[in-house]
């Protein structure tokens, strides 16, 4: 028989929910910046600038100091550990800067995919090991909430339930250690778009590992008010021959979620999975546009999504920090009113909207 043995008092659980509210506000959604140095090396390349901590800081002072415009469109960022001790150039710590701008401070807190030993080439996250000293060193630095990637990939033997479960788990861990030292965990099992599954292999999918996920959430008290998740969009697969509009992309996604999710949970912040900056703000807002109730805000947690025009604007060019910023801007503006279900179509300006972002085995 279950006994409650309560691990939050009632004051704990009021700052998680307002820190969750506060990050998924009517409008905002989530900039995510939390690439590591080894992803990085790849964003340099892709615009011959050297991968140093230099240029990392130089890069995203260009996004956290975005003007005013952005302020109603992005509730919270998410940073890697480096980028929460670096510092803009007037000697502002950026956690501090963001904080100060009303946005809430994120921190990536896994350490990786690694190989779960008896599947098909599936993985597991690691990273619980010490995570309750950093999650309480993390706090008095400024972060107020974390994420957590766990990375699932469907063909014709996977996902396995060996897979499902053990990521159910250690989101799970992760949350609830999270939650003791007044961090909102965002949890991601991410299902990757790599295949040629069609649509509905996709949403029964999500619907799955979304199941195991609140059921582990469940079994290990997690408070989901002081949750958010990040999930897929369900999406056929890359190499699928069918082509889905964003009204049935939509639909799908939204009966998963409706079936998996409790109303509990404030908000749902999609992670873009390789679409296009354009795709992924047309089907975030035919999602808000779906006919079916929807009980939490769905909003963005984008990286690429979010940045890939306003890298090759950059350029690793001091002097095209403004036009960075503005295309920056545009995608952020453009999100916002995405996350409303009032977005129209840009047709795809921008030094990159149009481009497909995807990465085959797309490792953080």
């Amino acid at each position: 028989m279950p006994h409650q043995y309560p691990s939050l008092s009632t004051e704990q659980k009021k700052e998680l929910s307002d820190i969750a509210q506060k990050i998924v506000a009517p409008g905002k959604g989530i900039l995510a910046a939390d690439e590591s140095t080894g992803s990085m090396v790849k964003r340099m390349a892709q615009i011959n600038t050297e991968n140093t901590e230099e240029n990392r800081r130089l890069y995203r002072q260009i996004l956290f100091c975005a003007d005013d415009r952005v302020k109603p469109c992005i509730g919270g960022v998410i940073f890697f550990e480096e980028t929460l001790y670096q510092k803009t150039d007037a000697g502002e710590v950026f956690s501090k800067y963001i904080k100060g701008r009303g946005m809430v401070v994120g921190i990536k807190v896994d350490k990786g995919v690694v190989p779960l030993a008896g599947t098909d080439g599936e993985t597991t996250t690691q990273g619980l090991d010490g995570l309750s000293e950093r999650c309480a060193q993390y706090k008095k630095d400024g972060a107020d909430f974390a994420k957590w990637r766990c990375v699932l990939k469907i063909t014709p033997t996977t996902p396995s339930r060996l897979a499902i479960i053990e990521n159910a788990n250690v989101l799970a861990r992760y949350a609830s250690i999270c939650q003791m030292h007044g961090i909102v965990p965002i949890v991601e099992p991410e299902i990757l778009p790599d295949g040629d599954h069609d649509l509905k292999r996709s949403q029964y999918v999500t619907e799955k590992v979304l199941a195991a996920v609140y059921k582990a959430l469940s079994d290990h008290h997690v408070y989901l008010e002081g949750t958010l998740l990040k999930p897929n969009m369900v999406t056929a697969g890359q190499a699928c021959t069918k082509k889905y509009t964003a009204q049935e992309i939509a639909m799908a996604t939204v009966t998963a979620l409706r079936r998996t999710v409790p109303p509990a949970v404030p908000g749902v912040t999609f992670l873009s999975g390789g679409q296009s900056e354009e795709d992924a703000s047309i089907n975030l807002n035919a999602i808000n546009q779906c006919p079916l109730p929807k009980p939490w805000a769905l909003t963005f947690s984008y990286g690429r999504a979010l940045q890939a025009s306003a890298l090759k604007a950059w350029g690793g060019k001091k002097e095209n920090a403004k036009a960075a910023q503005e295309e920056y801007i545009k995608r952020a503006l453009s999100n916002s009113q995405a996350s409303l279900g009032k977005y129209v179509g840009t047709g795809g300006k921008g030094a990159a909207a149009s481009e497909s972002l995807f990465v085959a085995g797309h490792a953080y």
